[in-house]
């Protein structure tokens, strides 16, 4: 018996470390994956870059393509590490910009359905539905702020652009000089583009974005599971010393948390329960919805340092995603006239839903697929 008492954590400790290696290990691949999309797509194009996103060449157009693919993927993360990724093969920024702002609001649709769970107690339903789409109209009156903003002024971009060339400067301050994680991923990049180049140069190219796709979607949903059995349990603590103790308490801790678990869905979605139960109201929740926003992006980042080709460019989209998050919370939290309009409508919606459940389901299906659908029908008529 002692024997074995003894053995057991070390085992325990063993599968622990192993698994954190898991993690590395497909934190690794992501980087990789990102970097071959970006060759991939350069491959593919050519020069061509633009024309191939013609169809996105209208802001609302791009806007929902972001919504809509981050809606049926389920991953914001995905979606801007592919983004990334196509930046990086020639993209143009611009075009990018409203895509990832559509990528914040596809986002939400994930704890939203969670909160369908609660649907058979009415209370609980009302309080769970408010929870979870408070995050849908910060994320909806951001876009009807900075949108309009951005194609007038071009805002984020310069941003973006200022921070990338904090880290692409000239001479030796510059990051290319500096650049492990690129240099640790080349090999797995340029192996899987000479295996595709044998294909020929659209083929090869679209062989290897797909393949970078795919190794995406594996890495994080992976990563994902992972840390949700290593970190989940922390995460909770976190949440449930952070929330309640102030607004800033409670964007540092959503944006600790999101970072731990990687996945913003995944940290909004946790507190649905929460407000169902009556635990926490969602004045004290809101401010944990904006952190998880901010830590979000850090997939993003992480995945743009290694790129290849337009690196920059790649860097600086990743950048206008993290300060378009976190301007949003500066804006709409920071000025009073602004920080309940949230608020206020998700409780207006949660007893509309409470009282017509098909009001719940109309919902959904309008802002995260019909009315996009149609946006994109007329933006491609005008």
């Amino acid at each position: 018996m002692e024997n074995n008492q003894a053995v057991l954590p070390n085992k325990s400790e063993y599968q622990n470390y192993m698994q954190w290696a898991m993690v590395a290990l497909l934190v690794y691949l992501l980087i990789c994956a990102v970097g071959m999309i970006g060759g991939g797509f350069k491959m593919a194009a050519g020069g061509q870059a633009k024309e191939l996103f013609a169809f996105a060449s209208n802001p609302f157009a791009g806007l929902v393509v972001g919504i809509v693919a981050t809606a049926l993927i389920q991953s914001s993360s995905t979606v801007t590490s592919i983004i990334v990724g196509l930046v990086a093969g020639g993209l143009p920024v611009e075009l990018a910009v409203p895509m990832v702002m559509g990528a914040n609001v596809g986002t939400s649709i994930t704890n939203t359905i969670v909160s369908l769970g609660h649907v058979r107690a009415k209370e609980e339903f009302k309080r769970a539905f408010s929870a979870a789409t408070v995050h849908d109209f910060f994320n909806l009156l951001s876009v009807l702020i900075f949108l309009p903003m951005e194609i007038a002024f071009g805002v984020l971009e310069k941003m973006g652009a200022w921070l990338s060339g904090l880290f692409y400067g000239a001479g030796d301050s510059s990051i290319k000089s500096l650049n492990f994680v690129k240099a640790a991923t080349a090999p797995v990049v340029n192996t899987f583009k000479e295996v595709t180049h044998s294909f020929g140069d659209q083929i090869g190219g679209i062989t290897l974005i797909i393949l970078g796709i795919v190794l995406i979607f594996i890495s994080i949903t992976m990563v994902g599971k992972l840390l949700k059995k290593l970190m989940v349990g922390k995460a909770k603590n976190i949440m449930h010393t952070a929330i309640g103790r102030g607004p800033v308490s409670g964007i540092t801790s959503g944006t600790l948390v999101t970072i731990l678990v990687q996945s913003s869905s995944t940290t909004t979605s946790l507190m649905v329960p929460l407000a169902g139960s009556g635990a926490f109201k969602l004045k004290d929740i809101y401010p944990f919805t904006l952190g998880a926003n901010i830590g979000t992006c850090v997939t993003a980042v992480l995945a743009a340092t290694a790129v290849t080709g337009n690196a920059e460019a790649a860097l600086q989209i990743a950048f206008i995603h993290l300060t378009y998050n976190i301007l949003g919370v500066l804006v709409i939290y920071g000025l009073p006239m602004l920080r309940d309009l949230p608020v206020k409508a998700a409780e207006l919606l949660g007893e509309t839903a409470a009282e017509n459940k098909f009001a719940a389901l109309g919902y959904i299906l309008a802002v995260f697929f019909v009315v996009p659908a149609v946006c994109l029908g007329v933006s491609s008529l005008a």
